[in-house]
């Protein structure tokens, strides 16, 4: 009886996590795993890191405190993120994870690196990032791309 009412909670708790379906403007809900999510919206910020030495300290993101003294090989290799994704990790445990994002409606892919928080259920990508996801242009007329995004091995 323990383990049904455990299952049934986890059950209400991740759905409620997902920001789709009739409190989310009936957005459409799709499967999620332990390591990723599909159907999420990602907007975008201007971090522009190239324009400021990759310096995260300057660019004033949360995983400064974590990762501001990272390699610049290491804070470059990958353009950035801010994450607030319905499935992983948040907080200082996000930082510095890489992720896979592909734009749903085109198919393109790259990998990023979590280097921020934010509050949008999603992603909050650099708008270098976001204008190679959106190769048709349609992000940026809504302002947002709905995207997948699987957590990867940066590499490191």
């Amino acid at each position: 009886m323990k383990l049904c009412l455990v299952l049934l909670l986890s059950v209400v708790i991740s759905g409620a996590a997902l920001q789709c379906g009739s409190q989310a403007g009936d957005r459409k809900c799709t499967k999620s795993t332990d390591e990723g999510a599909s159907n999420i919206i990602a907007t975008y910020n201007d971090y522009n890191p190239q324009n400021i030495g990759w310096d995260l300290n300057t660019a004033a993101v949360y995983c400064a405190t974590w990762d501001a003294n990272q390699p610049l090989a290491w804070r470059q290799r990958y353009g950035w993120t801010a994450f607030c994704g319905p499935v992983g990790p948040h907080g200082e445990d996000s930082c510095g994870r890489c992720l896979q994002v592909t734009n749903t409606d085109t198919g393109l892919q790259t990998i990023v690196r979590i280097v921020d928080q934010c509050s949008n259920g999603g992603l909050d990508l650099d708008v270098n990032v976001f204008n190679q996801l959106d190769s048709d242009g349609r992000g940026y007329a809504q302002g947002y791309l709905i995207v997948d995004y699987q957590f990867v091995n940066c590499g490191d």
